[in-house]
């Protein structure tokens, strides 16, 4: 939260007497005893605290298996937060003063302001917010989000997936198979795996979902509320569209049914994007993306999943899978691609045991050391391969075309060809798959049975367009935006006086990009660029 000894100074910036003042405008003063509160863990929309006197401790509250943790003591001219501030995220520590003092309450409204107002202490505070948040990680406050859960177990997977992707102070606990570790001495069996701990108490057989409505991160609309964009889908389009609608000025939501990412996530290296000349991590780009997002107040719900969006007279109605409805002017449907799966038998046992789609440290540590298999073709699959092969792992590739060059960049079948802990096999397929509770071996048609404690399945993707029923899409369900439109669409549009407008699909202010339009390139830069261009789109159809 903030420490006065703290030696780093990103989490504690020395503020010149000028940036003090400033930021004490911002906020509302209060006098307060020794022993008072200023936010408990639990509470939502709490204050960003500013010390003017007196002292304060932050605390990570007592849990049933835990006393009470001091993680910090802040003291005069200090502000008192993290990250959660910017994302709505109830608070998971205690705030009390140990001394009488005086302090001034930023709410998130008036914090907004101020990001919007003064780039300087804007600037400041963000990298506060951030360092705050990658310290909590490793001190008792990780305790606040504890996760358990057997360690082959998809839906502890996913709990996990969800925690990191929308980086969440949290802690994981894997169990063995069959184990219970010391949950069995808490009347819990098997069947109540996995199991999340939220300030010490458990939700059993704990989804997402679930943790997400305990802190705070599902949607809640405002009354009557109408925000001017929605973006369905947080990978590079939608984070881009979301970024560039919420610094122009546009209240935007962002919606995604897991949690921000997509397979951008899930990919180890990426290295032909601009600017990054060493490559980065999928991770490392979601995460700077989504702050910021968080930065320019996009509102940002996962796992929040979109099951209809129509015309309500000059609105449109986004509902999500609880019945909830959120209205706004424009939508941005960015809802990418589900992974495609082999059709073999027991691919469903497996899933949760061995089968995965995604190549990063979640998934290395299921399979260090181990030989695993890789299917695929393109560059996620190469770059998967590439990852795993440097981790330690003994990899063979399998592609089903005989050129492994006619879908991979070349850099990548360059590198693939000359590293000796990948085979690569093509013109080759999986067909059968064996192991008692996880996976053990595969069977690939022109090599025979192989070990594999992992198989990573990287053959593409179906467009997540089955909820959208009313849009124009192709026979391979893409939809269809500005002039590809099918003409016979184009009736409803006679009344506006205009064509659709790029990104544009066949219902008015209904707008798609990414992986999830016809036509799109399929790769990240792409997929930033189209997000950020159909902002511009956005803004013309409002204008109109």
């Amino acid at each position: 939260m903030e420490d006065d000894d703290s030696p780093d100074p990103l989490q504690r910036p020395e503020l010149t007497d000028a940036q003090w003042n400033r930021l004490l405008d911002f906020g509302t003063p209060q006098d307060a005893g020794a022993g008072e509160y200023l936010f408990r863990s639990g509470d939502r929309g709490y204050d960003m605290i500013l010390v003017e006197s007196g002292r304060m401790e932050v605390v990570r509250d007592s849990l049933w298996w835990l006393e009470e943790a001091v993680v910090a003591t802040p003291g005069p001219r200090s502000f008192v937060g993290e990250l959660g501030l910017l994302n709505g995220q109830g608070a998971f520590l205690s705030a009390r003063m140990t001394e009488p003092g005086r302090v001034r309450r930023v709410t998130r409204t008036d914090l907004r302001r101020l990001m919007n107002e003064d780039d300087e202490l804007c600037d400041l505070i963000l990298h506060a917010l951030w360092a705050r948040r990658e310290s909590l990680r490793k001190g008792p406050a990780a305790l606040t989000l504890k996760l358990v859960g057997p360690t082959s177990s998809r839906d502890f997977l996913a709990l996990r997936r969800f925690a990191e992707r929308l980086d969440l102070v949290h802690s994981a606990i894997e169990l063995q198979p069959g184990e219970l570790g010391s949950l069995a001495g808490h009347s819990m069996t098997a069947d109540d795996l996995p199991v999340a701990f939220i300030q010490g108490e458990p939700i059993t057989r704990a989804t997402p979902g679930m943790v997400a409505e305990r802190l705070g991160l599902s949607y809640q609309a405002d009354g009557d509320e109408i925000v001017d964009l929605v973006v369905v889908g947080g990978g590079p389009a939608g984070l881009a569209a979301a970024i560039y609608g919420a610094s122009e000025g546009l209240s935007t939501v962002l919606l995604d049914a897991v949690a921000p990412g997509g397979q951008a996530a899930a990919t180890s290296r990426i290295e032909n994007f601009l600017g990054f000349p060493f490559g980065v991590s999928g991770r490392d780009l979601i995460g700077q993306a989504s702050l910021q997002a968080l930065k320019f107040g996009v509102r940002v719900y996962a796992p929040c999943e979109a099951v209809k969006l129509e015309p309500a007279g000059d609105l449109l109605d986004v509902t999500l899978t609880d019945g909830r409805i959120i209205r706004t002017r424009t939508a941005i449907v960015t809802s990418g691609a589900a992974y495609r799966r082999l059709e073999l038998d027991r691919w469903s046992d497996f899933e949760r045991a061995g089968i995965y789609y995604a190549a990063t440290q979640l998934e290395l540590r299921q399979v260090i050391e181990a030989p695993v298999v890789v299917v695929g073709g393109a560059n996620s699959a190469g770059q998967a391969a590439l990852y795993l092969a440097a981790n330690g792992c003994p990899v063979r590739l399998v592609v089903r075309g005989r050129d492994l060059g006619a879908r991979m960049s070349s850099y990548l079948v360059e590198r693939l060809m000359e590293d000796p802990r990948v085979e690569i096999h093509t013109g080759s397929r999986v067909v059968a798959l064996d192991g008692l509770e996880a996976l053990e071996r595969v069977t690939i048609d022109t090599v025979g049975d192989v070990d594999a404690r992992g198989l990573f399945c990287f053959i593409g993707a179906e467009p997540a367009t089955s909820w959208l029923t009313t849009l124009d899409r192709d026979q391979d369900g893409f939809i269809r935006t500005g002039t590809d439109v099918a003409a016979q669409t184009l009736q409803q549009w006679q009344h506006l006086g205009r064509e659709p407008l790029p990104f544009e699909t066949s219902t008015p202010r209904v707008f798609a990009a990414g992986d999830v339009r016809r036509g799109s390139m399929k790769r990240v830069a792409a997929a930033v660029g189209e997000g950020s261009s159909a902002v511009a789109s956005v803004h013309r159809a409002l204008a109109s």
